[in-house]
């Protein structure tokens, strides 16, 4: 069994996948804009204009698959209670992924020593995403 995120950016896929490669190195592994479906969608279940919207893509965080969508939900999925924890080898490194991701974001905790890691801080980045970012004790 496996457990993947899918992220649903609400006609913002294709600039967060931007702004992930940036911050992060992510590698975009799969990309599907709504065009390119073999079937038409039902009727008025894609807004009128977003045949360039992503309809599906698949990246690559490190060692972890991300998928993302520009989705059709009005409401955004907005369920509260997740956020990615971004695992890395140094403080140093914690501080130039964190400083990234927050560009444009909001910090919840700052980036500091903790007792379970030399460095970890939470952020909303600029796309509504919770990220924990800790470094894994030596």
């Amino acid at each position: 069994m496996h457990v993947q995120a899918y992220l649903m950016f609400n006609g913002r896929t294709e600039e967060a996948i931007a702004f992930y490669t940036a911050a992060l190195g992510a590698e975009v592994t799969v990309l599907m804009r709504f065009r390119d479906a073999p079937e038409p969608p039902p009727p008025g279940m894609v807004p009128e204009g977003w045949d360039e919207k992503i309809m599906h893509s698949s990246f690559r965080i490190g060692d972890t698959e991300l998928m993302a969508s520009d989705g059709c939900q009005s409401d955004g999925a907005a369920f509260s209670g997740v956020s990615l924890a971004l695992s890395v080898a140094s403080p140093q490194e914690a501080e130039a992924k964190f400083s990234a991701l927050a560009e444009g974001g909001q910090v919840t905790m700052p980036l500091g020593r903790t007792f379970f890691s030399p460095s970890f801080g939470t952020l909303t980045d600029r796309f509504g995403v919770s990220w924990m970012v800790v470094t894994t004790p030596e």
